[in-house]
């Protein structure tokens, strides 16, 4: 008999995550949201030096914690940030002209840090 304890099911529901960044914000896709486990705060972590972003999850009252997953009643699963000082940060972090061009950056869970990780230098044109 096959000793299956290590494995675990595969979920096709979750996709790839990602964030699509536009001059009007950052949106998380359910991907995002579904393997970092429906985290209702957030830290938004950013390193400049190799220009990543990171979202790390932590309690409400941790400092400069953020709402981030809230149930909708339409049941759409992102999470959109319109923060223009976050839009623009972002922006300059990466060079990027978001009037003229808008971006998806693929991200990669990280669990022993319940942190999803975006390397912005991954990013891709969106169309």
């Amino acid at each position: 008999m096959v000793d299956l304890s290590k494995f675990k099911t595969f979920d096709f529901s979750e996709g790839v995550p990602y964030v699509s960044v536009t001059s009007n914000g950052l949106t998380f896709n359910k991907s995002v949201i579904m393997k970092m486990n429906y985290p209702p705060y957030v830290q938004l972590l950013i390193n400049e030096e190799d220009k990543q972003i990171a979202l790390q999850t932590c309690q409400e009252n941790d400092e400069k914690a953020v709402s981030f997953y809230r149930e909708k009643a339409n049941g759409v699963l992102s999470v959109r940030w319109n923060s223009k000082d976050l839009i623009q940060t972002v922006a300059r972090l990466c060079g990027w002209d978001l009037k003229n061009k808008s971006y998806r950056v693929p991200g990669i869970m990280i669990p022993d840090a319940s942190l999803m990780l975006f390397d912005m230098t991954d990013a891709t044109e969106m169309v």
